[in-house]
């Protein structure tokens, strides 16, 4: 029996997806170091060695060579320059939380506040690597959460986002307050037979509801719009003052894993399909729709994750090949700037912070890349302490901090079980020897 191998390739990585997320990532396609079209414009500069960062090699993201440090993430080595001056990178490990209830799959940061999510059904609220409160579901695997004013919205396996205030000025009681859709509008939906869509074989559901996990969430808070995007297929657009769900678009042919709000009204979905593509809001006869403008990657391997930057329009992709690619906006359409080489296993998160660009990969390290225009690239450091696939990354909010402007703290969730606390810094120190 013959069959195209492209799609067998999808259908194989569809089930995995499907049945045990974390087993997706164990191994990947090894890719020569040229690829025809894409040229990657990684900086060859060697990455400062911090007190939690091992050497990386640009030569090959699949390069095999044990690093020395691999045993100890502890060791600090500073890097020389020609000059004879040390350069010491103020990046490194701030602290770790660790509470046994199953892999870390969620983070959001608000304020001074950490909210995980686990497979377990508690979502736990922590302050200066403390414990500070949580909340309990009824369902478990909480897999996105995002933070809206006093609103906490979840995303859970069993294809529901559900809501939670807080019930205090100080954050530390939680009630839960409704679920997207509400059950009224639910309900009334339910009832009128043009508003079921076929989701899979001899099986109908109301458009306005997810019917399989929830992978992503992301806010645009400038417009009053939480969107989701799940396991289904299906990117649904929600309007936060009355939770009503205004759209349902169908934006790939395979699980939706990244959907994140953009610049210019685009919003861009990443998908086990292998696409990444480009979404803007329209006015359409009397509605908002939002319309297909590019799509930015077809490829074999799943795309894990999507981030973008506003300042400078560039969108980031990472993919289970343990690539970066990323696209910059030009004055009619996208651009492929290249290709970041840093892991040698899946990447499975992306955020920006500032100038920079953290990739979580499933070989449990973490790069910090910095943008340094031209479609330049830096690997600053490479952070290690996780033993197991990191999962999540989020930054801590700064809004109320304008000391320093190119330092952050960073948050990493790993299917170890724990959270760690990184320090990060967009310029390193340096020091005489």
């Amino acid at each position: 029996m013959t069959g195209n191998p492209t799609l067998l390739g999808r259908q194989k990585l569809a089930i995995l997806l499907h049945s045990s997320e974390p087993n997706v990532f164990i191994t990947t396609n090894h890719q020569p170091d040229t690829i025809d079209h894409r040229r990657s414009n990684a900086s060859s500069f060697t990455p400062v060695a911090s007190s939690t960062s091992s050497p990386v090699y640009f030569t090959s993201p699949f390069n095999h060579m044990p690093s020395p440090y691999s045993k100890s993430p502890w060791v600090n080595i500073p890097y020389t320059n020609n000059v004879g001056k040390s350069i010491v990178s103020n990046t490194g490990l701030i602290g770790s939380l660790i509470r046994e209830e199953g892999h870390i799959y969620s983070l959001a940061s608000s304020g001074d506040l950490l909210y995980t999510g686990s497979d377990s059904k508690n979502i736990r609220v922590w302050k200066s690597l403390m414990e500070f409160s949580g909340f309990k579901s009824s369902s478990g695997l909480v897999k996105a959460i995002v933070v809206s004013g006093g609103r906490v919205f979840t995303g859970h396996q069993d294809g529901k986002i559900r809501v939670w205030r807080c019930k205090d000025k100080k954050k530390k009681g939680y009630k839960r307050v409704g679920s997207l859709p509400t059950t009224k509008d639910y309900i009334k939906s339910s009832m009128n037979p043009n508003n079921y869509v076929e989701v899979r074989r001899h099986r109908n559901v109301p458009w306005i509801k997810h019917y399989d996990a929830v992978a992503c969430m992301s806010l645009d808070e400038a417009h009053g719009i939480l969107y989701s995007g799940s396991w289904d297929k299906f990117m649904k657009v929600w309007r936060l003052s009355d939770s009503k769900c205004l759209e349902s678009v169908t934006a790939h042919d395979d699980a939706i894993n990244s959907v994140v709000v953009g610049f210019d009204c685009l919003v861009f979905t990443g998908s086990a399909d292998g696409t990444v593509k480009a979404w803007r809001r329209e006015l359409v006869g009397k509605t908002t729709k939002h319309l297909l403008v590019s799509t930015l990657l077809d490829q074999d391997n799943a795309v894990t994750s999507v981030a973008v930057t506003a300042t400078d329009a560039t969108v980031y992709a990472g993919s289970s090949d343990g690539l970066v690619n990323f696209w910059v906006r030009g004055k009619q359409a996208f651009s492929h700037g290249g290709v970041l080489r840093g892991h040698k296993l899946a990447v499975l998160c992306l955020t920006t912070a500032g100038n920079l660009l953290l990739s979580g990969s499933a070989d449990n390290s973490i790069c910090v890349w910095r943008r340094e225009g031209g479609g330049i690239h830096t690997c600053l450091s490479v952070l290690n302490g996780h033993t197991g696939p990191v999962k999540c990354l989020a930054v801590q909010d700064r809004s109320n901090d304008d000391d320093r402007n190119d330092e952050w703290v960073v948050y990493s969730g790993s299917l170890d079980n724990s959270v760690k606390l990184w320090r990060v810094s967009e310029q390193p120190e340096i020091c005489s020897s």
